[in-house]
């Protein structure tokens, strides 16, 4: 019979974080621009918004703490890490999406937003 492993949630990689780094919670919340109690939230698994952390938090955490990945920091929260967008891309994106009829600019928008929510909803 196979045991299935689960996964770390946010709550324990604040405190593996807090543990690794020897940091409080108000340290955490200056490194990253958040309030300390947003950081208190997500220790003690409150939900401060609909989503939780949003991307640009959760990359700030990974560059304020380089012993964890970006992978695992978004994992934690149950989310797939976005993948980069390098400044040209954004421009050659919007280029190729102003090409498209309003109706195919609709359909595609609404084709995005389901990506990014199954992204937000899903870690696998």
């Amino acid at each position: 019979m196979e045991t299935e492993e689960r996964a770390e949630d946010f709550a324990q990689l604040i405190a593996r974080l807090k543990a690794e780094y020897d940091v409080t919670e108000s340290e955490i919340a200056r490194r990253i621009g958040v309030h300390v109690s947003t950081v208190n939230n997500w220790a003690h698994r409150k939900r401060g918004g609909a989503r939780g952390p949003g991307k640009e938090t959760l990359r700030k955490l990974a560059e304020a703490f380089p012993k964890f990945t970006t992978d695992e920091i978004f994992a934690a929260v149950g989310r797939k890490t976005p993948g980069p967008l390098p400044p040209d891309a954004k421009q050659r994106l919007l280029a190729l999406f102003e090409e498209l009829t309003e109706e195919q600019q609709r359909m595609k928008e609404i084709e995005i937003r389901a990506l990014v929510e199954d992204n937000r909803s899903s870690s696998s």
